[in-house]
């Protein structure tokens, strides 16, 4: 499960050390996370990781199909935890050190930035390849956070991108060596830890309004 640690002004968020995908437990718990990060007070940042082969693989798909009658309710938690991440009013910085896939690779994008391993793992959106639709609001913040043609290949070819080619095309701001992922993310977090605080969230939740308005549609966040 996910723990959170503080090293001087950054908070560390380790997500787990499996596939890290959204079961209901798991989503809980990093919200529980975010709402130490936000009550604390004074200047501070955000790094999430995650340890082992995987950052995160995104949507619990047998939890979800052994439950198919809470399949929105389940969106609506999911979504929320994407528009909290993109809102935070801190600055937050995803430290990819492995596979970061579907909805785990939405959820990096919600972050302000992005540091990846270069030598092994993927940053993938599979959608197109397990016929699973952006939802409204998925699609909004991919959009919204890629230029529109890394978003048109990423979104309709599932591309696989290695760090290095993620870093070309803006996915990630980043590609380092394995050992200086963690590292890299929290030198980049620790400059930014004066930012944190209202005026901070206020510029997100403006600069970002349209894909946070339909990732809190709860009436039909499928479309």
């Amino acid at each position: 499960m996910p723990s959170l640690d503080r090293q001087d002004n950054v908070f560390v968020l380790d997500l787990g050390d499996t596939e890290n995908r959204f079961h209901p437990d798991w989503l809980t718990a990093v919200s529980a996370a975010l709402d130490e990060v936000e009550k604390a007070e004074g200047p501070r940042a955000l790094v999430t990781t995650a340890t082992g082969k995987f950052y995160s693989n995104g949507l619990d798909l047998d939890w979800l199909f052994a439950h198919a009658e809470q399949h929105q309710d389940y969106v609506v938690s999911v979504h929320e935890l994407l528009a909290r991440m993109l809102s935070l009013p801190l600055i937050t910085v995803a430290a990819l050190q492995g596979h970061t896939f579907a909805a785990g690779a939405m959820f990096s994008l919600a972050h302000d930035f992005r540091v990846m391993r270069a030598d092994r793992g993927y940053w993938c959106l599979p959608e197109a390849d397990i016929n699973i639709p952006f939802t409204p609001g998925m699609a909004a913040l991919i959009q919204s956070r890629l230029a529109p043609q890394t978003a048109h290949e990423a979104m309709l070819t599932a591309r696989r991108y290695g760090g290095t080619d993620a870093a070309a095309v803006g996915i990630v701001d980043r590609a380092v060596a394995e050992d200086a992922v963690r590292t890299s993310a929290i030198e980049l977090a620790q400059a930014q830890v004066n930012k944190a605080g209202d005026t901070l969230g206020t510029i997100k939740s403006r600069m970002y309004a349209p894909a946070l308005a339909l990732l809190r549609d709860t009436i039909n966040p499928l479309g």
